[in-house]
């Protein structure tokens, strides 16, 4: 079943009611539903409807849902409403703030051990381990992003939490001197008229950063780019007209903390707006250092997930990724 998100949550568009009776036994098929209806943020209403603010995603989710309760032999349905007669609609906004509270303190008492540990070096003690600190820190923000997922009305919590989250993380890389560690790349600049008619060469089995440095290619530098995909053992063998991307010792490659996709960006010296917002995403997934913290990646992660299980062929996997990319820049142009 697809996860829903506040992502084009409707203001003032109504409301989706669901209402649904169960077996009570096998007790399973009970406690599976009320999951999936906690995991997607609903409100229990009067006690025995459930509700969401209407949206395409929640639409669909109660679809699936009513099927699935079928399945079990049970019934289920849903409505579409402008309001409800007797709650005002700020009230039931305030009941949804209320649950995502909830929610938020279970990950704010997840800060506790890592405020504690972050004071206890400003006060002086020895630092341990300064990386494992950054990475449970790294998890919780993972948790928190999470669940802002269901706070469908930009509740103040959702902002405090983020606050605290945010001054923690700048906190625990001042006192352990992280920042002070990165040191720019020197990406020397190309021509895209000295890349044309060129074979551009790469690992098997494409992912994130080989898909979208394709795709970054084929769109600003050569329109007519043709690539390779060889066993790693076999780059060696690459010819003149080859060049090689994403691949240790390559042409274009991994550079300090730059993935392939902002080395090619930077090198060429590209400056559209959403290449840069795509770039964000690129390094999130493929360096994993929350250095730009983007709720796309998960998603983006999924949908390059499923088509690399399910394209067996390389160069086919090479352009559906592509393809991804090029859909993810329109959606930001």
């Amino acid at each position: 079943m697809k996860q829903v998100s506040r992502k084009n949550v409707g203001r003032g568009q109504g409301w989706l009611l669901f209402f649904y009776s169960i077996p009570s036994k096998p007790v399973s098929n009970r406690m599976k539903i009320w999951r999936k209806l906690s995991k997607a943020g609903t409100v229990l209403l009067k006690g025995a409807v459930y509700i969401l603010p209407m949206s395409e995603e929640h639409h669909e989710f109660f679809q699936w849902l009513v099927s699935e309760v079928s399945s079990m032999g049970g019934e289920a349905a849903f409505t579409r409403v402008e309001a409800v007669d007797s709650i005002k609609d700020e009230e039931i906004k305030a009941l949804f703030n209320v649950r995502q509270e909830g929610e938020y303190q279970a990950v704010g008492r997840s800060l506790d051990d890592i405020e504690t540990r972050a004071n206890s070096i400003r006060k002086g003690s020895k630092i341990q381990n300064g990386q494992g600190l950054l990475a449970q820190l790294v998890k919780v923000r993972k948790s928190y992003e999470e669940t802002l997922k269901t706070d469908f009305f930009f509740s103040t919590a959702g902002a405090a939490l983020r606050a605290r989250i945010d001054a923690l993380d700048a906190g625990i890389k001042g006192l352990t001197g992280t920042t002070a560690k990165a040191k720019p790349a020197v990406v020397s600049s190309r021509k895209t008229e000295e890349y044309q008619g060129r074979i551009w060469v790469s690992r098997k089995r494409p992912f994130v950063d080989r898909m979208a440095s394709a795709w970054l290619i084929r769109r600003f530098i050569d329109r007519n780019a043709a690539f390779m995909l060889v066993d790693e053992k076999d780059l060696a063998a690459a010819g003149q007209a080859h060049v090689t991307f994403d691949v240790s010792g390559g042409a274009f490659t991994h550079l300090g903390d730059l993935c392939t996709f902002e080395v090619l960006m930077k090198s060429f010296g590209l400056r559209d707006k959403a290449v840069r917002r795509i770039a964000e995403v690129v390094h999130e997934l493929d360096i994993k250092d929350d250095k730009y913290r983007n709720p796309e990646t998960r998603g983006l992660e999924d949908i390059l997930s499923g088509l690399r299980k399910s394209v067996k062929d390389d160069m086919k996997l090479l352009e559906k990724g592509m393809a991804v990319f090029e859909m993810l820049y329109v959606s930001k142009s």
